[in-house]
């Protein structure tokens, strides 16, 4: 059986809270989903071989003939919500190609919306949860309908029309047994990030699960406790990789900082290998999680940027999405990681349930007096599966269940919603258009990040931001 993974073309993808010209230039990241699967379908001794149309930027002419070429048994995606388009239209290609090939899907859109998803013209299979350890029995039985009937997580459309559904497998416990991802299945080489100052990059998880309470998170399928792989195996991986020529690593974890001694651990141990001269790396952290003697050790172990989840700059917005901080821990964790000479990079979201204009004329403000390295800026969105989303239907924001009617028959006429109760969907808009200009074209900031360049290739990549900014209307 030859498996084929596809990180599909990205033509159609539906933008519901991010300016596109940010999408656009922000850079190309591994598929890490996709590639902890074809580690674990390899590692079976599987034929398995991982195909991203995005960082080698083919069009779906261009992977038709790769198709073709490689001629396929099997094709597995990730679906995420926002990607369905082009994962149907990949299956669609392949379908036409060769009608045998068998449609398999996982992803969070999966979790969500299994039975919906098994139910679609173009799927063969899905499967349900983590997959480090069922994907190859999956796959592997994906022509066998008692078999593949004994795969935790399994859900498919029977010969009788009905719909087989298996509970996914427990959450997995002991991170340090999952295959490290195959990154060498890809063109590893090629991934970059706009805010990076290296290339290649890579991206890691080092965590799974997270145990805040926020109203907007739109990851329930990886559960909310936190699972922590040991010091030594992050460090394990992130020196294979750098043996591989990469040298910079985004931090993917919800939070990397929930257990202080594991992050110390981590240090401690690049440190004593040397390792943090030779690479950089990035995290997510929340403001109440870090102090300024953790931040100068994670700079000393080669930590180069932080990126924090402010969210908003008002108080009552804060507690009305359930974040657990206040503004004051932000100004003061961020005067803190600029002081320990670590770059700072500040999430922010408008248009929450209970906002107002003014509310959002403080975040603009808030963002500007916390002053960090780079601002990311967008709508909130009642993601599918939130206590958000359930919220607005609780309320009447939504008079019905976009996501789900969505899920059963996608259409692209749809238009994800907002939580416009307040604020119209056209003015949220404008704000964040104005938050972002009012922010990255102010003259200090415009020297202090020309004079923070370290390379033409860095130049490039953060120029093209920038001049998509500048012509966003």
């Amino acid at each position: 059986m030859r498996i084929l993974l596809i990180n599909q073309p990205d033509r159609n993808t539906l933008i519901a809270n991010n300016p596109e010209i940010l999408e656009e230039s922000r850079g190309y990241n591994p598929p890490l989903g996709l590639l902890y699967i074809a580690s674990s379908l390899k590692n079976a001794g599987m034929d398995v071989q991982v195909l991203d149309c995005q960082v080698e930027e083919l069009n779906y002419k261009q992977l038709k003939k790769r198709i073709e070429t490689i001629k396929p048994d099997v094709v597995g995606m990730t679906l995420m919500t926002f990607c369905i388009f082009d994962v149907k239209k990949t299956a669609q290609l392949c379908k036409s190609i060769n009608p045998n090939i068998k449609i398999i899907l996982g992803g969070p859109h999966i979790y969500i919306y299994p039975e919906e998803t098994a139910r679609l013209s173009w799927v063969d299979a899905v499967l349900i949860g983590e997959a480090d350890f069922t994907a190859p029995d999956f796959f592997k039985n994906i022509n066998n309908e008692e078999l593949l009937k004994k795969v935790p997580g399994a859900c498919f459309v029977k010969k009788d029309g009905n719909i087989h559904k298996n509970p996914p497998p427990p959450l997995i416990e002991n991170l340090d047994t999952v295959q490290f991802p195959a990154r060498e299945l890809t063109f590893f080489k090629k991934y970059n990030s706009v805010i990076a100052k290296r290339t290649p990059v890579t991206t890691m998880f080092t965590s799974r699960g997270c145990p805040y309470k926020c109203l907007f998170c739109d990851r329930p399928h990886l559960g909310d406790k936190f699972r922590a792989r040991t010091a030594k195996n992050v460090v394990d991986e992130i020196e294979k990789c750098y043996e591989m020529g990469i040298n910079e690593f985004l931090i993917y974890d919800d939070t990397f900082t929930i257990i202080r001694e594991r992050v110390v651990e981590i240090c401690e141990i690049l440190i004593k290998k040397n390792l943090h001269k030779k690479i950089g790396w990035d995290v997510r952290a929340r403001v109440n999680t870090v102090d300024y003697e953790l931040l100068c050790l994670m700079k000393k172990a080669g930590c180069e940027r932080i990126h924090y989840g402010v969210e908003s700059g008002s108080e009552k917005i804060l507690k009305v999405l359930r974040k657990g901080i206040t503004l004051e821990q932000a100004l003061k964790v961020f005067k803190e990681t600029k002081k320990a000479k670590i770059q700072t990079l500040a999430y922010f979201m408008i248009g929450s349930p209970e906002e107002t204009v003014e509310d959002v004329e403080k975040t603009i403000k808030f963002m500007k007096k916390l002053n960090p390295d780079y601002v990311h800026v967008t709508i909130t969105s009642p993601f599918p599966a939130t206590e958000l989303y359930f919220l607005g239907l609780k309320n009447n924001v939504f008079k019905k269940d976009i996501w789900k009617e969505f899920a059963q028959n996608p259409n692209k006429d749809f238009i994800p919603p907002h939580w416009n109760e307040i604020i119209s969907e056209e003015k949220l808009h404008s704000l964040v258009k104005k938050a972002y200009k009012s922010f990255y074209f102010r003259p200090f900031y415009l020297l202090k990040r020309v004079l923070s360049v370290r390379s033409f290739g860095e130049f490039k990549r953060k120029a093209k931001a920038g001049i998509g900014l500048l012509f966003y209307k």
